[in-house]
């Protein structure tokens, strides 16, 4: 049997669409000669996916779990149809075809750096060591990686836990720095701004901005145990404190308007604001799957606001290992880390 790089064979529904559009997705373990077959060992939810789910069963955890465990097995993936987002995984290669590209062989333990929307997956315990309770999903059942996949090994200094969630946000500082280090190259260093700051991917803007030379940076949070948090890791030169789905609040909070706006908020409502806090010509990032891009296109249409605005698509070529050697070197980083550890709302 012969595979295609981008997977179109295990597309069941709709015919003509890649994986991650399709409806429903071929999970047979038999793989073909450029596919991987993973043994999973943990699913972790993508924020906005989580945070989607315990809203809407009130937090009720049986429910959570229960609706996961259908949206697997209808669909074979991992693709909540509200928010449209999936998560990733870790697990253990079991094989590897002769063809496929990705240099993993059996026995390698790995972080999938694809989303669980694309990528076939069948669980056979009915996931019944999950609490329901966390974004990370301990599991027993096998996933597909293909050709065009992406995977990193994990590392044997960090806990699996810690590397995956670290993973699962790497492509926000990896373009926050590639965005940055542009502009400190042209000689315009700019000043960030970063809604959403405590949380996993901003906390990990903030010191990739940082890294990469930005002229001051700016976190901005929801509440006062955040600015507590934030203000300790002196991560960000300044830490203020809105509600960044009130545009005016979040405007008057950044003050001086940002020449780079990165947006790590895994609610829906927060694209105004971050147009009002970016200046004329700046930039807007929006590393989150609860953003609705008309609502920025035509907001910032509506604003007169020039400004560029990029969609954060999770791959930057060298994003895991940028975002492991963050956590290394920024303590600031790692306890924002160990502190929302098992924090529902994480980001």
């Amino acid at each position: 049997m012969t595979g295609t790089a981008v997977g179109l064979h295990r597309v069941l529904e709709p015919g003509g669409v890649l994986p991650q559009a399709a409806r429903r997705l071929d999970t047979d373990p038999r793989i073909r000669p450029d596919e991987v077959r993973v043994r999973v060992e943990r699913l972790n939810l993508d924020a906005a996916s989580y945070r989607q789910l315990h809203t809407a069963h009130g937090g009720d955890p049986d429910a959570i779990r229960r609706e996961v465990l259908e949206i697997i097995e209808a669909r074979g993936k991992m693709h909540n149809p509200v928010t449209g987002s999936g998560g990733m995984l870790v697990g253990v290669v079991d094989e590897a075809g002769p063809d496929s590209p990705l240099g993993l062989k059996p026995g390698d333990r790995i972080a999938t750096l694809v989303s669980l929307t694309l990528t076939p997956l069948a669980v056979d315990d009915g996931l019944a060591r999950w609490d329901g309770r966390s974004e990370q999903i301990p599991a027993s059942g096998h996933a597909i990686l293909f050709a065009r996949s992406i995977a990193a090994v994990l590392p044997a200094d960090l806990p699996v836990p810690l590397a995956l969630s670290v993973m699962d946000v790497c492509g926000a500082p990896a373009l926050t720095h590639r965005v940055v280090a542009g502009l400190v190259a042209s000689g315009a260093p700019p000043v960030v701004a970063v809604l959403g700051a405590a949380g996993k991917s901003g906390s990990l803007s903030l010191a990739a901005a940082r890294r990469a030379g930005a002229a001051r940076t700016i976190g901005l949070v929801p509440t006062e145990d955040e600015e507590r948090r934030l203000t300790g890791t002196g991560l960000a030169e300044r830490v203020v404190r809105a509600d960044a789905r009130d545009p005016v609040a979040v405007a008057a909070a950044i003050g001086e308007p940002a020449g780079v706006t990165v947006v790590c908020v895994d609610v829906p409502g927060c694209e105004h604001g971050a147009i009002l806090a970016t200046a004329a010509g700046g930039t807007v990032i929006f590393f989150s799957m609860a953003t609705s891009f008309p609502a920025a296109a035509l907001g910032a249409e509506g604003l007169a606001a020039d400004v560029t605005m990029l969609i954060g698509n999770g791959y930057v070529p060298g994003h895991a290992e940028l975002a492991l050697d963050l956590l290394r070197a920024e303590s600031g980083v790692r306890s924002l880390f160990t502190a929302r550890a098992g924090d529902d709302s994480a980001q």
